[in-house]
């Protein structure tokens, strides 16, 4: 990470408030999170993974669904798992997608993606009564009303 982004990050002010569409297709841990405005901590031994098939996305927190970008933000819809919906704008830091939202409670945060190998090769989704699966390559997350899991295969 870059000192920039170890250091408690601002809202995102007019100038930086366009964003760019989430990659169709990806397999990204998470590095770090910044919550309401705090600093960015290194998630470490937690492994936060996010699968994106097509408009289909998997979170391995226990939330799965559908994405939408209007030109400006990505909208998370969460159709399986942990209710809710998040709004958030992206951009590109080399590799990674670093990530500013809202949560449907107002409270904010900053995520840092970076990509993980393996993530070439076949990409499917999968839903069910109450299950959702999304493979990217090697990475697989299913998410149930339960939780989430992540398996590399």
């Amino acid at each position: 990470m870059t000192a920039a982004e170890r250091e408690p990050q601002q809202e995102p002010g007019p100038e930086q408030a366009g964003g760019v569409p989430v990659p169709e297709r990806g397999a990204w841990l998470r590095r770090g999170i910044s919550r309401d405005g705090g600093p960015l901590l290194e998630d470490g031994d937690d492994r936060v993974v996010w699968l994106q098939a097509g408009p289909y996305y998997a979170d391995s927190r226990g939330f799965a669904g559908t994405t939408s970008f209007d030109g400006t933000q990505v909208r998370f819809h969460h159709l399986t798992g942990e209710p809710g919906e998040d709004t958030g704008t992206f951009r590109w830091d080399g590799p990674n997608l670093v990530e500013r939202g809202t949560n449907t409670d107002g409270s904010t945060f900053l995520e840092i993606w970076t990509p993980l190998p393996g993530a070439d090769g076949n990409t499917h989704s999968w839903s069910g009564p109450d299950h959702h699966v999304v493979r990217v390559g090697r990475h697989v997350v299913h998410v149930d009303s339960r939780a989430g899991t992540y398996w590399r295969l």
